[in-house]
């Protein structure tokens, strides 16, 4: 078998997270306006403007269509599909419950939104942290990845030198460091639901769903932001802890740990 085929096939986590999540929440956002009370209002109907339940469905179709190639192709669940999937039906059953009827938004939507944008990266970084004790820990889905590592290499050092003790602690250290990076960004998408949504003037009708939709707009782009820098930020931290770990463990190299690319 060559060296090629004996590699994983390897998935783009930025693909994963655009297609699975970012285009879903931009499709939701921009086209759940709905046409009739747009036109009960004078407002000019725009093509995209597809209503509130239509634009759950087509939100919801990108993820489930790629989770479904990845299932076929890979014969496993994806993550990020299954993120985005939630993401989404958050997001869509949020939106379906605060715009009532009379096209009026329920007063409680910046603490209700701003529930929903934090229990995202909550879940996450529990899940992490829980996934530790687990045959298949998400560091290794993020950081610790066989695609990445020699991991089978590194393992077979950590047994002859008798350090798999200081191998989990390891490990352990790098998956509390990950996990409260989404921790960090929970609080930081609550306080930014407040902020884009603590505005709105409810009382008036038209202007609050236009004020929601452009909030939830600029909410969802600085969400990722909050979620983004500090990932990125404890990422490279933890990435450089992980290595030197594991440099002191085995006795290795960083190229010797490392698979070629």
């Amino acid at each position: 078998m060559s060296e090629i085929d004996a590699k994983p096939p390897q998935e783009n986590p930025l693909t994963n997270i655009i297609v699975n999540v970012l285009i879903p929440i931009a499709a939701l956002t921009m086209m759940s306006d709905d046409p009739a009370i747009r036109e009960m209002d004078g407002d000019k109907v725009r093509m995209w403007d597809l209503g509130p339940m239509k634009a759950l469905c087509l939100a919801l179709a990108l993820p489930i269509l790629y989770g479904l190639w990845f299932f076929i192709k890979h014969k496993k669940l994806n993550f990020f599909s299954v993120v985005g999937l939630v993401s989404v039906l958050l997001t869509g059953g949020l939106t379906l419950y605060l715009w009532q009827e009379d096209g009026s938004i329920r007063s409680s939507a910046p603490v209700l939104f701003g529930i929903k944008e934090g229990s995202i990266p909550l879940i996450l970084g529990l899940a992490i942290l829980a996934s530790h004790w687990t045959k298949t820990p998400l560091l290794n889905t993020f950081l610790y990845s066989p695609q990445i590592f020699d991991i089978k290499k590194i393992e077979k050092h950590v047994s002859e030198r008798s350090t798999l003790e200081a191998y989990g602690k390891l490990l352990f250290v790098c998956t509390i460091c990950f996990a409260a990076s989404f921790l960090i960004s929970t609080v930081a998408n609550f306080l930014l639901a407040q902020h884009f949504l603590g505005g709105i003037d409810f009382d008036d009708k038209a202007a609050a769903r236009q004020e929601y939709n452009k909030g939830v707009g600029k909410l969802t782009g600085w969400g990722f932001i909050a979620i983004g820098i500090p990932i990125l930020v404890i990422l490279m931290f933890v990435m450089w802890y992980l290595v030197n770990g594991i440099k002191k463990l085995t006795g290795l190299e960083t190229d010797e740990i490392l698979l070629p690319r």
